[in-house]
């Protein structure tokens, strides 16, 4: 077993062709039948052998991950579109959403990463940022299975780590993408009031 840390770093932006032009890094490699492809978000921010045709990092994101090299993703998240400052932002994922709201399949089919799986929102009926993070977790093929059962089964359930390899969805990123519907329910409802003014 290897001593390296392993991180999963994801920094979500709005445009993050703007971030980049500020930061020194070298994109993220990936290696398919012998030939060096973009990674579609990784970079890194620190020196890795570099391939000087396409400029990307010439280890595979994987193995230079296995050899201590971090990576960060760093992710277009359109949400964050409508948002004005970073106080305008703390108070959209702070505030208490209706959560009744998702009970409304065009209001689902509009939210970031549930807008495909109305059916299970709906029969899950989450009340919280945690069970929405569950239902995140849930939608994904390794804990499918999950969104039959009750919020005990769960939340028992839920968070471990599949032992087959199965795609799974780990709770810190989870819970910040359920922050991130947290906040498109709310500024829908902030959108709707300065609407009907």
């Amino acid at each position: 077993m290897s001593n390296i840390a392993k991180t999963d770093i994801d920094i979500d932006t709005k445009d993050r062709n703007d971030l980049l032009k500020l930061i020194k890094h070298i994109p993220a490699g990936i290696i398919k039948d012998n030939e060096i492809k973009k990674h579609n978000t990784g970079v890194y921010v620190t020196d890795i052998p570099v391939e000087p045709a396409s400029k990307t990092a010439s280890i595979d994101y994987q193995e230079a991950e296995d050899r201590g090299y971090f990576k960060l993703d760093v992710l277009n998240v359109g949400v964050y579109e409508d948002v004005k400052d970073e106080k305008h932002l703390v108070e959209l994922i702070t505030k208490e959403p209706d959560w009744n709201l998702l009970e409304e399949r065009k209001i689902v089919d509009t939210l970031f990463h549930i807008h495909n799986h109305f059916d299970i929102v709906n029969a899950l009926k989450p009340q919280s940022v945690e069970q929405l993070a569950a239902v995140l977790a849930i939608i994904r093929p390794a804990k499918r299975h999950l969104s039959k059962q009750n919020w005990d089964e769960i939340n028992q359930n839920v968070w471990k780590k599949p032992t087959d390899g199965t795609y799974f969805f780990k709770k810190s990123h989870a819970i910040g993408y359920a922050l991130a519907i947290v906040l498109q329910l709310n500024l829908l409802v902030e959108q709707a009031n300065s609407t009907n003014l």
